[in-house]
């Protein structure tokens, strides 16, 4: 069996799996080849590779010769006539966006495995890829806004007056937005938080951030870790409370997904009317619509004179760490479906393994992608 890991081609910095990683692999005895300059962006050079028992091949090798094929990003379409009947692709091929692309992948008689939806257990936290690169982009999103902001952070008494310190809103207080919170923190803001669920007002107060209530929100206790949708008088109560705290921000960072579906908007033109020229707002659910009114996907805008980033990939501006921690959930997947042999081994009756596969033997698998075929 051999495992290839690809280059990204689509601009992405990470890649699927660093050497390390890549070598403990290739020391149980399985054959692992990297593309050419595949982890070049993530400060992985072929020559690491090539320490740890990893052969350096083309693309058009890899495609054809390996049987299990990682990346981050779905493949180029161009790529999927050349890879083997019943390869499997290890990824993150968000389905639920992608329909047309995963029925064209079943057409292939390709097994894949998206681990964006891997079910949220705690079994699955070593595999949680969305968890892993929510915690850098969280993180990012706070350094990004301070670097962008014309304010400190922090409160600062001098001899020439006092400086106030900034106030952030943070929405969603996620693996994102707890990270989120932790970093304005450290950096001496004043944080307050907007969240559906009640149950993560505790979590957010020991962090040390206030937390903005609003009465009758669904319940999202079964819902892994994401948001719902809310009722429509929920969303009048919620969008008159956050108006009171955008009007105060200094700085927004929205963070809040559904899965499958587009971003709620939760903060409007008019709103954002109301802050402080010279704001900023980084919205990383951008790319499924975005939280704010206004957002475009990776870009950034001045509107109103406030600052908006528009970035769900955001822990691609820290290449290293997203790729070791990507690696190591991919690792820690591989286990799952690689016998003692080291040969595939497809054990549809464990749920992560059920749980994440779109497509196999030639048909789509996943409950939830076939009901959005229908």
């Amino acid at each position: 069996m051999i495992i290839g890991i690809l280059k990204e081609i689509t601009g992405e910095k990470r890649v699927a799996m660093l050497p390390d990683q890549a070598g403990i692999l290739a020391k149980s005895g399985i054959e692992v080849w990297v593309e050419t300059g595949a982890g070049i962006a993530s400060f992985a050079t072929d020559e690491q590779y090539q320490s740890k028992g990893i052969k350096v091949s083309t693309r058009a090798e890899i495609l054809l010769q390996t049987t299990i094929l990682l990346s981050f990003n779905p493949l180029p379409e161009v790529d999927y006539a050349s890879i083997q009947k019943n390869a499997v692709l290890v990824g993150v091929y968000q389905p639920l966006f992608n329909v047309t692309l995963a029925q064209h992948i079943a057409s292939k008689e390709l097994s894949l495995f998206s681990l964006d939806m891997i079910p949220r257990t705690t079994r699955a936290q070593s595999m949680d890829v969305l968890s892993s690169q929510a915690n850098i982009s969280g993180y990012k999103a706070v350094l990004k806004a301070a670097d962008l902001l014309p304010h400190y952070f922090p409160m600062f008494m001098t001899a020439a007056g006092s400086i106030a310190p900034a106030k952030v809103l943070i929405l969603g207080a996620g693996v994102a937005g707890l990270q989120a919170i932790a970093t304005a923190k450290r950096l001496g803001a004043v944080v307050e938080v907007s969240d559906t669920r009640p149950a993560v007002k505790e979590e957010v107060m020991s962090l040390g951030a206030k937390f903005i209530e609003v009465e009758g929100a669904a319940d999202a206790s079964k819902a892994g870790g994401y948001a719902v949708e809310q009722s429509e008088e929920f969303k009048q109560k919620q969008l008159a409370r956050l108006t009171e705290s955008v009007a105060k921000s200094d700085v927004i960072i929205a963070t809040a997904q559904l899965q499958g579906k587009r971003a709620p908007l939760l903060i409007t033109d008019a709103m954002l009317q109301l802050m402080k020229p010279g704001s900023v707002v980084i919205d990383l659910a951008a790319s499924t619509g975005g939280n704010i009114e206004g957002t475009i996907n990776n870009d950034m805008v001045v509107k109103h004179g406030i600052t908006i980033v528009g970035n769900s990939a955001l822990a691609a501006d820290m290449p290293a760490d997203a790729s070791k921690v990507y690696g190591k959930n991919v690792f820690n997947f591989l286990q799952l479906i690689i016998d003692k042999n080291n040969a595939v081994a497809l054990n549809f009756d464990d749920e992560l393994v059920k749980g994440c596969c779109i497509t196999h033997a030639g048909d789509i698998v996943h409950e939830r992608i076939k009901e959005l075929i229908k």
